[in-house]
Order: C-alpha cells, then structure tokens, then sequence
C-alpha cells in the first residue's frame, strides 16, 4: 500500500498559521516553548547535529516542530528513512525521507503519545498507544481505529511493540503493571502477566521473539522465553549493582543473540546471555550522575555504543574502554535516541522539557 502524503490538507490547515506570522503550532495544544525542541539528526555519529523540523506547505512559509518535546521516537523496521515522532500534547508526525520533512497524523489529534510500533511485515500497519488506549491503523494513518480500550480511565498503556517473526503477535504494558497480549493482530486481548509494579517498557529480542523482556519502574526487569507464558524475575542476577531495578532504557541485539545493554539508576550494563550474568560498563560520569535517558548499540558491532542524559551525548567504539562526549544540540533534554541499522552514522535524537 501506497503511503500518504497530507500536502494539500496541510495547506489549508497551516495557512492561517503562516500567513498570519504566528509561530506554527499545528493546532494540537502543549504552546510554544522556544525554538530549539523537535528532532535531530547526525551522519557523523554525533560530532555534529542538525535540526530536522521542516513541515511542508503548499502556501506561505514552511511550518516546523521545533516547538514540539518528544515524547518517542521510532524508526520503521522495514524502511530506514521512515520515522515516527510521537510528542508530548501535540500528537504524532511522521516522515518518510529521514526526517527532512515531517507531517501530521490528523487522526489522533492533541494527545500525548505514549509508544508507537510498525508492522516489520506491513508497513502501512501502525500502533500507538494513547492514554488508557491502543489505536490502530491498517492504511499508513489515513485512519485509525480502536483496537484495546481499558475501562480504568487513569491506566496508562506505556509500550507497544509487535512480534517481528509473526506479526500477529502484538503486546503492550501498562501502568496497573500486566503485559497484555494479541494474537490477532489486536482484535482480541488476554493478560499474560502482572508484575505488580508499572511497566515501562516491553522489548521482543529481535534474534528469537520466543523472548520478551519486560521492564518496570521499580521491581526491575523481566524476561520469558516462551512467549511470555512463563516469566523469571532478573533481580537476583543484578543484586549486586545498586540501584540497578530503576530502569531507564533497554536495548536487545538482532546479530548478537543474548546480548543485552540495560540503563537503569546504577549505569549501564550489559549481558551476553538474555540476562543471566551482567557486567558494568565503565562511564566516565559516576553512576549516580549518569542519568541515562536512553542508549542504542549498532547493529554490525555491539562495541559501539551510545547514550544520552539530559545534556550530553556519549559514545564508545570500543566496548566502553574509552568515550567521546559532545553537548546535546538543544537546551532541552536528549530523551529518545534512534540510530539507523543500515549506517550507525547515521542517528536522530529526539528533546524535551525533562519535567514534564
């Protein structure tokens, strides 16, 4: 399926806004907050970054997203120019040409978006988890529907994610702490656990999607290697890093089967065997001070690795022996870190206000 391009909608929405001088706000809420949010892109690894903030329009000047905090940032599985940019109270933009022009997704509206995920199968076919709900759309976003509805109004669905082996296999975690499950394609749901505790994020390892690593805010990490019919609790394996059952990000290898690089509260960590032994990485920063927002590992070589925190970027080529750092290209918050699986040169970073 042919995806969409909103060029003449857009015109007309953003005329007004552009004609008249105003900054762009795209009607979706949240205000400006200053000039420098949006996305980011570097072919250089880091050294150097540029704003990618372009919305096109068919009259008057070009509108932008650089007044926008991210809230995620995904690629598509399936196509590396194709990225998704979820924000905070102002919806989700897409872009097909690796980030130089960016559109609305006019079904949402001005909501937050909480997760996003691609159909590795069918690129056209997209989740997104909004407040207490998971939409869904089967023709590039032209349109959405319903697919989970939670009659608690203040739950929260945090992560979705879809089995790369067989699509019809879609999960999502929530604030009340379950993983729950479709094998439909999210027509129908059941509870494959409670974790008692809020779940931040749900990973399928993309080497064998038999295994799913599910992690919390306070209780740590999770993993089943049966498609989540059985679940094993890591937090005897980390006991003896401190502070390591705060997480704060999680990366699963597809070329290294079992290695994994965990971020939490005590720094970094990685494992070679889905989570049975860790080590630490050595940072520069001490692991108190390290307040990792999010970490990514290439995809040809799991020494090089990279991070952000609030203001800085980090990155090793060597397994964490030695690091580069380079301040962050806005005043805002480095939160989401998204490199391309063909050329690790190549990464966009997503900003935002940290207290929101």
């Amino acid at each position: 399926m042919k995806r969409p391009f909103y060029l003449a909608f857009i015109g007309l929405v953003l005329g007004a806004s552009v004609l008249s001088g105003c900054t762009l706000n795209l009607g979706f809420g949240g205000g400006p907050k200053g000039p420098d949010g949006g996305v980011y892109k570097t072919t250089l690894k880091g050294e150097t970054w540029q704003a990618k903030s372009l919305i096109p329009t068919t009259a008057g000047r070009p509108g932008t997203i650089n007044n926008f905090d991210a809230s995620v940032l995904v690629m598509d599985p399936s196509d590396n120019k194709a990225l998704y940019y979820g924000t905070v109270e102002n919806g989700l933009m897409y872009s097909y040409d690796g980030g130089d022009e960016w559109f609305p997704v006019v079904g949402l509206g001005r909501v937050t978006i909480n997760s996003v995920a691609v159909d590795p199968m069918d690129k056209c076919t997209i989740y997104a988890a909004i407040e207490n709900k998971v939409m869904k759309s089967e023709d590039c976003s032209r349109t959405w529907t319903q697919s989970y509805f939670d009659n608690e109004l203040d739950l929260t669905v945090s992560s979705v994610v879809v089995d790369h082996y067989d699509s019809r296999n879609v999960y999502f975690g929530t604030s009340r702490g379950e993983i729950i499950a479709s094998s439909d394609y999210g027509k129908s749901w059941r509870t494959l656990n409670r974790f008692e505790d809020e779940v931040i994020k749900v990973v399928v390892a993309p080497a064998d999607s038999r295994v799913i690593f599910v992690a919390t805010e306070r209780k740590g990490l999770f993993r089943s290697m049966d498609r989540g019919n059985t679940w094993l609790s890591l937090e005897a394996a980390l006991e003896s890093f401190p502070d390591a059952n705060r997480f704060r990000d999680l990366y699963v290898s597809k070329v290294q089967p079992g290695f994994v690089l965990l971020a939490n509260n005590y720094g970094l960590l990685k494992t070679i065997n889905y989570g049975d032994d860790w080590t630490a990485l050595q940072l520069i920063t001490p692991e108190k001070e390290a307040t990792i927002n999010a970490a990514i590992v290439s995809e040809q070589n799991t020494k090089e690795i990279f991070y952000i925190t609030n203001t800085t970027f980090y990155g090793t080529l060597d397994g964490g022996e030695n690091w580069t750092t380079k301040k962050l290209p806005s005043t805002r918050s480095g939160w989401s870190l998204v490199a391309d699986p063909k050329d690790i040169n190549t990464m966009y970073l997503g900003v935002r206000h940290i207290n929101q």
